[in-house]
């Protein structure tokens, strides 16, 4: 029994020290070996992996997920123009996949994650106080919204990398005027919002009154080509007119002469209150004396 139980105890012992010489690393993790409390090793693929048993040995895990640090208020910033403004951003990060980059991050923070937030965020306001501070807020809102960026980007992977971080992604996700200003700006806004209309307006006006001009031109030389053509017209309607009263009377004289005479009465005695003082004997009233003066008889019809 006595051989049994020190056999048990000592496949039990054995298996202790077996377990303790093996470990996991996970697809997830990192696995930082320690000898006597120096690194010895940093271990990046997962799978099963061997070391010696404690205390020679010891490991260490840190998380290689892309993480995310996130500003729970907006911070903040002056620019260039002396003005504050609220930014909101985010950064994705994590541990840095070189070998170098994982012992680098445990000796900088020691594992603890919170530390490691905290110093990135750090970076990440330095790195934005840097490149507000030089832009006017037009720039930082829309003009240069995309440089910011980069320039930001460009100083948080440059501080990091000393640290064992690893930058994927920088972004601004709301820039706005602090409570203060905004009235003030909204009203600048308006001012020039109503400029611009007005500038609209008179521009409009001024095509307007050109239209307008063009049209009464071409009104007045439409008016003038058809009274021209009219006159035209009626010049050689006058002409056919005369030419047929011509003929017509040319072939009775005296016939001609009387009806002209009857249009002169007509034109002489328009109103009944037409006076009109001339010797009696006048060649006027030919036609007054009696159908003797109209001159011979006409010749009898033929049979």
């Amino acid at each position: 029994m006595n051989r049994i139980a020190s056999t048990l105890i000592a496949a039990f012992v054995a298996f202790l020290l077996l377990s303790s010489t093996m470990f996991v690393v996970d697809q997830r993790k990192y696995a930082i070996v320690f000898a006597l409390g120096q690194i010895k090793e940093v271990i990046r693929e997962p799978g099963l992996h061997f070391k010696l048993p404690p205390p020679f040995q010891n490991v260490v895990y840190l998380d290689n997920r892309i993480m995310t640090i996130e500003t729970p208020d907006a911070e903040r910033f002056i620019t260039a123009e002396k003005m504050n403004i609220l930014v909101d951003s985010f950064v994705k990060w994590r541990i840095g996949r070189n070998e170098n980059q994982p012992k680098l991050y445990y000796v900088t923070f020691g594992g603890d994650e919170n530390r490691a937030r905290d110093r990135m965020s750090q970076i990440v306001k330095a790195a934005l106080n840097e490149e507000i501070t030089k832009r006017t807020v037009g720039e930082v809102i829309s003009g240069q919204r995309g440089k910011v960026m980069e320039g930001i980007r460009a100083k948080v992977v440059a501080e990091s990398a000393q640290i064992g971080v690893e930058i994927i992604d920088v972004r601004l996700k709301r820039v706005e005027y602090v409570e203060q200003i905004n009235n003030s700006v909204y009203e600048r806004m308006k001012a020039e919002r109503l400029r611009v209309a007005n500038e609209l307006r008179s521009t409009g006006s001024a095509d307007s009154e050109k239209i307008r001009a063009d049209a009464d031109r071409q009104r007045a030389v439409i008016l003038a080509e058809a009274y021209r053509d009219a006159e035209q017209m009626r010049g050689e309607g006058d002409a056919k007119a005369s030419a047929i009263y011509a003929e017509a009377f040319g072939k009775n004289p005296e016939f001609y002469k009387f009806y002209r005479s009857l249009e002169a009465y007509r034109a002489t005695f328009k109103n009944h209150g037409d006076v009109m003082v001339m010797d009696s004997s006048s060649d006027f009233f030919k036609y007054f004396k009696g159908s003797g003066a109209a001159g011979p008889a006409p010749a009898p019809a033929k049979k």
